[in-house]
C-alpha cells in the first residue's frame, strides 16, 4: 500500500468516565511531544477539542474508549475528514484499531506513514412531523425506529425512493450502514456487510406477520419510515437518548455526505479474521470449545 502522510498535530478524544482514558491520553500526549508533535489530550465532549476538530486544525485523531466512543469520534470527524485511530479501552471493540497495549508500536508504524485509511459511509437521518424538520443526524452505525416503552409494536410504512415498500407491524424497523450490520442489525439476524461497501441495510426487528427479511440496498436510495401508532414510538440515532415520535411522523435515511476515515495499521484483510475472533468471545459458545 502506498505510505500516507505522517501526522505532526494530534488530538487525543478520551471516554469522559473512564479514568484510565485519561492517564492514557496524557500518557500518548506527552510520548507525542517528546517526538516534537503536537498533541492535544481532553474528554471527547471538551468544547475547544470539538471547536479544534472542526476547524480542521488536526492531522489524527486518537480516541481512547470502546466502540461508542468510535462512534461518537466518528460524528465529531467525519464531517471534518480528519482520520480516528481507536485504542480499545472497552469490551469487544468491533471499530477500534490496537489494543491499549499496543499503542506505542501502533503510532510508529502510524508516525512513519505505514498505515491505510478505511472509509466507512455514514447515513443522514431527518425527522419530519407535518412535513417540517424536527431534527437531523449523520450516523455511523443506524438509526432505528419503532416503541417506546411501552411493549406493544408499532405500524411502520417503509418507503424506498418514493415507492411503497412494505408496512411492519413490528417492535422497530433498523436503517443501517455496512458498518452498523455488525450492530444491532446483526442482533436481529441481519447480514454481515464488509465495512467498505456504501449499501443501507433495513431490517425489521420482532416483526409479526410482516416481512421479515433484510432488505440490502443501493447507497443512492432513499428510505423513509412513516409511524403509525396510538402510543408511544421513538427514534434513536446510533444509540443517543430517544426522540419522541408522534403518529404520522416520517423519518428520511439517505447516505449522508460525509465519510469517517478511521486510520489501519492492520492487513486490510483483517475485518473477518477480527469478527470471528470476537464472535468466538461470546461466552454462550464456550460450551462448544
Amino acid at each position: 500500500m502506498p505510505p500516507q502522510p505522517s501526522p505532526r498535530r494530534i488530538a487525543i478524544g478520551t471516554h469522559p468516565r473512564l479514568p484510565e482514558a485519561d492517564a492514557l491520553g496524557e500518557e500518548i500526549a506527552a510520548h507525542l511531544r517528546t517526538l516534537g508533535l503536537t498533541a492535544n489530550c481532553a474528554s471527547l465532549y471538551d468544547t475547544d477539542l470539538r471547536r479544534a476538530v472542526q476547524a480542521r486544525s488536526f492531522e489524527l485523531f486518537i480516541a481512547l474508549g470502546g466502540d461508542g466512543t468510535m462512534l461518537r469520534a466518528g460524528h465529531l470527524c467525519g464531517p471534518s475528514g480528519v482520520p480516528i485511530l481507536g485504542v480499545n479501552l472497552g469490551r469487544f471493540g468491533f471499530l477500534t484499531e490496537v489494543s491499549r497495549e499496543g499503542w506505542r508500536s501502533a503510532m510508529e508504524r502510524v508516525l512513519a506513514g505505514e498505515y491505510w485509511l478505511e472509509r466507512r459511509m455514514m447515513l443522514r437521518v431527518e425527522h419530519l412531523r407535518a412535513k417540517q424538520p424536527h431534527g437531523s443526524w449523520d450516523v455511523l452505525n443506524e438509526c432505528v425506529v419503532g416503541r417506546g416503552e411501552i411493549v406493544r409494536p408499532v405500524r411502520l410504512t417503509a418507503e424506498i425512493d418514493g415507492r411503497y415498500l412494505t408496512t411492519y407491524v413490528a417492535d422497530a424497523v433498523i436503517v443501517a450502514t455496512p458498518t452498523g450490520s455488525t450492530a444491532y442489525a446483526l442482533a436481529v439476524g441481519g447480514p454481515i456487510l464488509p465495512p467498505e461497501l456504501r449499501n443501507i441495510l433495513l431490517v425489521a426487528v420482532a416483526p409479526h406477520l410482516s416481512v421479515d427479511r433484510a432488505l440490502v440496498l443501493h447507497e443512492g436510495s432513499k428510505v423513509r419510515v412513516t409511524v403509525h401508532t396510538d402510543h408511544q414510538a421513538a427514534l434513536s440515532a446510533d444509540g443517543q437518548a430517544p426522540v419522541r415520535l408522534q403518529d404520522g411522523d416520517q423519518v428520511d435515511v439517505r447516505a449522508s455526505d460525509h465519510t469517517v476515515l478511521f486510520a489501519r495499521v492492520q492487513d486490510p484483510g483483517y475485518f473477518y479474521a477480527n469478527l470471528t475472533s470476537r464472535m468466538n468471545q461470546n461466552p454462550a459458545a464456550e460450551g462448544d470449545r
